[in-house]
C-alpha cells in the first residue's frame, strides 16, 4: 500500500501563488501517472491536473490551464502543483492521487489517494 501525503496548502490572497507537494511513502517498482483533484465545500471532486509516469506529458482542466503547472521528481517520489494567479474559486481541499487505470481526469481511475490539503484564496 502506497501512502500519499500532500503539503503546501494555506491561505493566500487572490493573485497569489502556492506550491503543493505530494510525497509517496515508497518508491513504486514502476513509476505511474499522478493526478491532482480538488473538492470545494458542497461540490463534487473535480480534476485539476495529471502527469504521466516520466513527466513528459501533462494534462489540465480548462479552469486552471495557464495558471497551474504539474511536475514530478521521481528521484524524490514527489509530485508538485504550482498554482499561480489564484482566484477565490480555487478555494478547495486539494488531493493527489496515483496509479490510475483509465482516464486520467476521472477520479474513479485512481487507486491511491492522499488525505488532502486545504487551499483558501481570499478576495
Amino acid at each position: 500500500q502506497v501512502l500519499l501525503v500532500e503539503s503546501g496548502g494555506g491561505l493566500v490572497q487572490a493573485g497569489g501563488s502556492l506550491r503543493l507537494s505530494c510525497g509517496a511513502s515508497e518508491r513504486p517498482s514502476k513509476n505511474y501517472a499522478m493526478g491532482w483533484f480538488r473538492q470545494a465545500p458542497g461540490k463534487e471532486r473535480e480534476f485539476v491536473a495529471a502527469i504521466n509516469y516520466n513527466g513528459a506529458s501533462t494534462y489540465y482542466a480548462d479552469s486552471v490551464k495557464g495558471r497551474f503547472t504539474i511536475s514530478r521528481d521521481n528521484a524524490k517520489n514527489t509530485v508538485y502543483l504550482q498554482m499561480n494567479s489564484l482566484k477565490p474559486e480555487d478555494t478547495a481541499d486539494y488531493y493527489c492521487a496515483g496509479y490510475p487505470r483509465g482516464d486520467l481526469s476521472d477520479s474513479q481511475s485512481y487507486r491511491y489517494w492522499g488525505q488532502g490539503t486545504q487551499v483558501t484564496v481570499s478576495s
